[in-house]
């Protein structure tokens, strides 16, 4: 009778615990699902409120952030060092314009619906990541870097002489984005007022760009927790034992490219629809290493940590030049002393070394740890 009391009472206490664990679980996905919600609802209703400075700041983050994302994938996955990200964004942008715009003025252009013009530049980007694959299989670590950075340099040569392409030193227009039955420009006449709040170009770009950068953090967050994201760390970790396992290494270094440079060109086609005109001094090496920038301050391989690091990246110059007069130490622009983008610089440099010194895995990991802290008080009450 003991021993069936015995037997009773351990059998009930793996069920216990199973049961708390299950219940703990469910408060955390609870505790992620209203988080996420209260994040879906800020960011939608930030156009009733927010000025427009704001609103074309985060277009410029947005178009940042995609771009990152592939980086992400073959940087931080792949363990692939690109210093030419920025060629591939320029790819994309030059290539929407060229194929969105009509020709004139010396430029030549092939007038295509915009929509079309977007995901042939996006593909146009992907062919010019897949040329690059064979010589990217040959070389790895800081020869690779350096072989990339050699596309940044051609490239930009390449736009400033190519005037008919490019527009030359002064650029060239880069025709407004739409979808059969609505533009995303402003025509004289035709506002669209939503609550009362007119929404103009800036308020329609917001929502476009945060449309195209939740679909690319999902996509690039489905590949990263698949099999080829799985065949891309093994890479990364252990290329050799990964070679020898059966993973074709040569081809998935292909695909990571081929998926980075398609990321880079659609962040192209949305800073191009940004900017409004676009020069070629905009895609040199100071992008190419702003990039790079990002998805450390984010964590590497982390897609969420990539878009935090591109909005810290992207925002900082611009907040600290708009608001130099309130900040200690900074110089007025034309005024002698420290300027905003110098101090922005200083920023991301202290940025770097403090996650380097005190957390590696930049803002994923010190988001992760806050995630935990939050969930942990949540279970205690």
């Amino acid at each position: 009778m003991s021993d069936l009391a015995v037997t009773s009472t351990a059998s009930r206490v793996p069920n216990a615990e199973g049961t708390s664990r299950s219940r703990r679980g469910r408060l955390g996905r609870a505790v992620k699902v209203l988080a996420g919600l209260t994040v879906a609802a800020t960011v939608l209703v930030i156009p009733l409120y927010a000025e427009r400075f704001w609103l074309q700041l985060a277009m410029f983050a947005f178009a940042a952030a995609v771009a990152a994302l592939g980086l992400t994938v073959l940087t931080g996955q792949a363990g692939q060092l690109s210093l030419g990200h920025s060629f591939f964004v320029a790819v994309g942008a030059y290539g929407y314009t060229l194929l969105a715009a009509d020709s004139g003025r010396g430029t030549v252009g092939v007038a295509l619906p915009p929509v079309l013009a977007s995901v042939l530049a996006v593909l146009l980007a992907g062919l010019a990541g897949l040329l690059f694959t064979p010589i990217a299989a040959r070389l790895r670590g800081i020869y690779l870097g350096i072989a990339t950075l050699g596309l940044v340099f051609g490239g930009q040569h390449l736009l400033f002489n190519a005037g008919g392409l490019s527009g030359g030193s002064n650029g060239r227009s880069v025709p407004d984005f739409a979808v059969p039955g609505f533009r995303f420009d402003t025509a004289v006449g035709e506002t669209l007022f939503v609550f009362g709040v007119p929404f103009q170009r800036p308020e329609k770009l917001w929502y476009l760009g945060l449309a195209v950068t939740a679909a690319a953090y999902l996509v690039s967050r489905s590949i990263i927790r698949g099999r080829l994201g799985r065949a891309l760390r093994a890479i990364n970790h252990r290329e050799l034992m990964a070679g020898v396992i059966g993973v074709p290494v040569t081809r998935y270094k292909g695909y990571a490219f081929l998926l980075s440079s398609m990321y880079a060109g659609l962040g192209g086609v949305l800073l191009a629809v940004a900017y409004g005109r676009i020069v070629p001094d905009t895609f040199g090496f100071d992008l190419a290493v702003a990039y790079l920038l990002m998805v450390v301050i984010g964590g590497l391989g982390s897609p969420g940590g990539a878009i935090v690091g591109a909005a810290f990246v992207t925002c900082l110059p611009a907040i600290l030049e708009r608001y130099a007069d309130s900040v200690p130490g900074l110089a007025l622009p034309g005024a002698e002393g420290i300027s905003p983008a110098v101090a922005a610089k200083l920023a991301f440099g202290a940025a770097v070394i403090a996650l380097l010194l005190f957390e590696p895995g930049g803002a994923a990991a010190v988001g992760g740890r806050i995630r935990k802290g939050v969930l942990r008080r949540v279970r205690r009450s």
